[in-house]
């Protein structure tokens, strides 16, 4: 398996998607990087030459942030807004959806499995 900037990838797969493992390399960007580096796309991971990987990686560290530095800044720019206390930061500190989202019967996913309140009926008992 080649090693491109601290991640194995894949070797019996296109060059181009393999570069889409790196956290932050998508096909688009995986495309760009290959052009600027003078490499066929349809090349097998495995069969790349030390001097391409080594022009691929010089790409990557000359142009784009990757893989823990991109998870880093993500971070911090979250922990930005929420420090600034902006609405996008108090909607990532309570959990709920930050771009918008409707709340009432939807966002399941980013509140979490239904808490339910003890006391609310829906229907009144009859006697």
């Amino acid at each position: 398996m080649p090693r491109i900037v601290g991640i194995d990838i894949p070797d019996k797969k296109s060059i181009w998607i393999s570069l889409t493992y790196i956290h932050g390399v998508g096909q688009y960007t995986s495309e760009q990087i290959l052009k600027e580096a003078k490499v066929e796309k349809t090349t097998k991971a495995g069969k790349l030459t030390e001097d391409e990987l080594s022009r691929i990686t010089q790409v990557i560290d000359r142009n784009y942030i990757i893989g823990g530095q991109l998870r880093r800044q993500t971070v911090q720019n979250i922990a930005r807004l929420c420090d600034i206390s902006c609405y996008r930061g108090i909607r990532h500190r309570k959990g709920l959806p930050v771009r918008g989202q409707c709340t009432q019967s939807n966002a399941r996913t980013r509140k979490g499995p239904r808490k339910t309140v003890a006391g609310k009926k829906g229907v009144k008992e009859k006697r």
